[in-house]
């Protein structure tokens, strides 16, 4: 398992618009489209990844959880299909529907949108405003796979809730630790 850490862009930045196919729905679906009406957490997820697998079922009890709050989830998978066809469009709908995912799950097969947020790993999480101004990058919580501590998803939680409640986010906002994307070779 590579242990590579998220990219910190700068608090403030404007969420970069995407237009991708939703393998659960099998329709192409834009960030205004998905938006939330308080805010919208992006989540780079693939299905192969020990790192998202260690915290898939916390990440749907978390979005089951504050998508009544008006947050919106969204998940993207921008992987190298042709080197990892465990993480294919048809396979991550057969994983979204398994894992009964509350919120779509989108293939960014050009990459391009990993790039526009400078996504670096799996998972690598992202909470903007009703905006769509990054409030919030880093880390679910300090649990990874292997090293005991329990998925509770609290720095991702703090975040949304003083986005909820309108209060200045003072916790230290540390990288999440994941496996690489998987970027495409240049031909």
């Amino acid at each position: 398992m590579a242990n590579t850490p998220s990219n910190m862009i700068p608090l403030g930045t404007q969420a970069p618009d995407f237009n991708l196919f939703d393998t659960v729905s099998q329709s192409h679906v834009s960030l205004q489209q998905l938006k939330g009406d308080t805010g919208t957490v992006i989540m780079f997820i693939c299905n192969h990844c020990p790192f998202v697998i260690h915290i898939n079922s916390q990440l749907v009890k978390i979005a089951n959880d504050y998508i009544k709050k008006g947050i919106q989830f969204i998940a993207i998978s921008s992987n190298d299909v042709l080197n990892y066809p465990q993480d294919s469009p048809e396979k991550m709908k057969v994983l979204a529907e398994n894992e009964n995912y509350p919120f779509p799950y989108l293939y960014d097969e050009t990459q391009d949108v990993a790039k526009a947020y400078d996504a670096a790993c799996t998972p690598d999480l992202y909470v903007f405003n009703k905006e769509l101004k990054l409030i919030y990058r880093g880390q679910l919580d300090d649990s990874r796979p292997g090293n005991g501590l329990p998925v509770t998803g609290k720095d991702l939680k703090n975040a949304m809730d003083c986005l909820i409640e309108n209060k200045e986010n003072t916790s230290t906002q540390k990288p999440s630790i994941g496996c690489n994307i998987k970027w495409k070779i240049p031909s």
